[in-house]
């Protein structure tokens, strides 16, 4: 008797304690409570977990994530159309008759295919997605979750941070929140959604592995464009949230969700050897995405501010070699004359700590928040000038130097249209070719009216254009400006090359 007492009394004190250093070790707060519940739709069930005390190192139940997240998801499918030459088997009698490929064979037209993913950002219709998915396709086709199909139209695109919006024709689509993803941390869990390898509405579990990754993906997409048209875009913004969740090719362009079902990030890319996951997967921040959307719906274009710095990234080294007080934040190598923080007052060898409050140590980082926001908007920057920190407030600029909106009409001017490079001559060229004026074409650009329109290549010096002399590139630009100005269809371009002796004339479709 006296033994079973003893084992009860023991029994009750380990009670005693576990209750006690349960409610003192916090763990009372965390504690994740799941309620069955049932949907008010007949044919869907469905378990509603209160996030309220729900820590972020809890993996908690992935079914609430994927049951608001995957009927936001769609599968794009695009069809384009490109010229395919022929090709014929070499013959032994090609030397003898000097026959050319591009004599034999016209191009003929081959239809390609490819698929992606796309997020319902609005119940209206309006679909995020990524630049790559939909670039160059002569049809979209949406399929949703509720397996309706659809042909989508683009809206607008933003190569500098590959995302796109689409639009269906439809009412009352399920769609997803934005969740912001300034609050995202590493070890947090989350789902990729989306249609990898065709196969619709799939989802993964991982966890975030980094934030403010620069990957460098879009730079060289950045690189490629402009060699092949010279046409001036934004500047990359990369700083993707890296996470182990499995993605492959068909998943760009889909959600990644956290525990709530909130998209955090667009998946873009992998790194890989072959092509298939190989553990890391990135995704453009929600932030950027739903800044870059907005846009694209409401201006056609992206608003994006400037501040007019070149930016270096601080690091231990590097501080010693700058000569600053400070080993983290970003080094102001360089100020634009006219740009906005030059204006403000912020100088070359400051450093920058913070931008409305929130600490800056990473170049990522740096164009993501700056990228953000628009021309015209004010920030805080907080700098480190030779140990002492001073604030300021900076109103952004739009790349031509204002402040004002750009509108899509004015993004791409017919200059850039014309896809050719521009520079002066001095008076000693100009008396070497025994011309009194004119400008050089530096390079001829793919994709432009003047490869499109004429035969004119590097080094034809242009004379006049219409009935206009032109002797320096501003004077060119004037011209051609003033051109469109009287709504002419075309002009005229006339010069000379510098081994032939006679002139020639081109007519250019403006």
């Amino acid at each position: 008797m006296k033994s079973n007492l003893k084992i009860v009394l023991i029994a009750v004190a380990s009670s005693v304690a576990t209750v006690v250093a349960f409610k003192y070790s916090g763990l009372e707060e965390r504690a994740v409570i799941i309620n069955e519940a049932v949907s008010s739709d007949a044919d869907t069930n469905s378990k509603l977990i209160n996030f309220a005390n729900l820590p972020a190192s809890a993996p908690g139940d992935f079914t609430y994530a994927a049951s608001v997240s995957a009927p936001a998801v769609v599968h794009i499918k695009a069809t384009s159309t490109r010229a395919v030459r022929q090709q014929r088997m070499p013959s032994i009698f090609d030397d003898f008759f000097g026959f050319d490929d591009k004599m034999f064979g016209q191009p003929q037209n081959q239809e390609q295919r490819s698929s992606g993913s796309g997020v319902i950002i609005s119940k209206d219709g309006y679909i995020a997605t990524n630049n790559h998915v939909v670039d160059g396709a002569d049809e979209l086709e949406v399929i949703t979750y509720n397996k309706k199909s659809y042909i989508a139209e683009v809206v607008g695109v933003d190569p500098s941070t590959d995302i796109a919006v689409i639009k269906i024709t439809e009412k009352d689509l399920p769609s997803l929140t934005f969740a912001n993803s300034d609050n995202v941390k590493v070890g947090e869990w989350v789902l990729a959604v989306g249609n990898p390898f065709n196969l619709e509405s799939t989802v993964t579990a991982g966890i975030i592995s980094a934030i403010g990754r620069d990957i460098s993906i879009l730079a060289r997409g950045y690189q490629e464009r402009f060699q092949k048209s010279g046409e001036q875009e934004d500047t990359p913004i990369e700083s993707f949230i890296q996470t182990d969740a499995a993605v492959n090719p068909g998943n760009s362009g889909g959600a990644l969700v956290n525990l709530r079902g909130e998209l955090i990030g667009i998946n873009t890319a992998i790194a890989s050897p072959n092509g298939a996951y190989a553990g890391y997967a990135f995704a453009v921040p929600s932030g950027i995405v739903k800044k870059v959307t907005t846009d694209l719906i409401k201006f056609g274009n992206v608003q994006r501010g400037y501040l007019g710095v070149v930016p270096v990234e601080l690091d231990n080294k590097n501080a010693k070699e700058f000569d600053v007080k400070v080993s983290q934040g970003i080094y102001v190598s360089k100020t634009t004359e006219d740009g906005a923080a030059n204006i403000a007052g912020i100088e070359p060898g400051d450093v920058i700590l913070k931008i409305d409050g929130l600490k800056i140590i990473s170049e990522p980082k740096f164009r993501e928040i700056i990228g953000i926001k628009r021309p015209g908007d004010k920030v805080k920057i907080t700098v480190n000038r030779e140990g002492k920190e001073k604030d300021y407030t900076v109103t952004l600029r739009n790349r031509d130097g204002g402040k004002s909106i750009i509108k899509k009409e004015e993004a791409k001017s017919v200059l850039s249209k014309l896809g050719v490079s521009i520079e002066d001559m001095s008076s000693v060229e100009k008396e070497e070719l025994g011309v009194r004026n004119g400008v050089k074409v530096e390079k001829v650009f793919e994709a432009g009216s003047i490869a499109r329109d004429t035969d004119i290549r590097a080094g034809f010096i242009i004379t006049r254009v219409g009935n206009v002399k032109v002797d320096s590139k501003k004077e060119f630009d004037a011209a051609i400006e003033e051109a469109v100005k009287n709504k002419e269809d075309g002009v005229l371009i006339c010069g000379v090359y510098k081994s032939v002796s006679r002139n020639f004339c081109y007519g250019l479709t403006l």
